[in-house]
């Protein structure tokens, strides 16, 4: 099973995502963290994310970029939180945003089950510098390159889950 969810900042897409990997089997879980932290509004983020997690049986790899680096194991249960950070981190942080889908492809083949969380980040209407600009467009790029691969993609709506592609996943 492969399942991308989306949605608006802090409208509860992890919380969707930890409590659909908490109903897979325990072993194996692995939980990919992509963001790196630069200050404190960061630090409280993760603070936050880890105790969300905490006992829920995760081993966290920290990638901030190169995702093909993680070791994951064949057959394991991966969460990867979350796209949006792992394009920012390879723009502009001396990666390459061009091996992002590559490598997604490649940690849904290896994957028992995939769980991938992005932003929903292209609806403010507003204009950007040209860097910007990129990014929302390589951002894009992922994000429908990561629903083509999943076969189910949910967004979560003010905490609440809406089907936008695919069955509900039955575990």
């Amino acid at each position: 099973m492969i399942v991308l969810v989306t949605g608006g900042s802090g409208c509860g897409k992890s919380t969707w995502a930890e409590k659909l990997v908490s109903v897979l089997p325990r072993e194996n879980r692995v939980y990919i963290a992509t963001m790196q932290v630069y200050d404190q509004e960061s630090v409280r983020r993760v603070e936050r994310h880890r105790a969300q997690r905490a006992d829920k049986g995760f081993a966290t790899l920290e990638c901030e970029k190169d995702l093909a680096s993680a070791p994951v194991e064949e057959g394991s249960i991966v969460l990867l939180e979350d796209l949006v950070n792992l394009t920012a981190n390879e723009m502009f942080d001396g990666g390459d945003a061009s091996r992002i889908i590559p490598a997604l492809r490649a940690l849904a083949e290896k994957s028992r089950h995939l769980v991938m969380v992005t932003n929903d980040v292209f609806s403010d209407g507003m204009d950007y510098a040209p860097s910007t600009m990129e990014y929302l467009r390589q951002l894009a790029r992922v994000n429908e390159a990561a629903a083509a691969i999943a076969d189910t993609v949910v967004e979560v709506v003010y905490s609440i889950p809406v089907l936008l592609k695919g069955e509900w996943p039955c575990v």
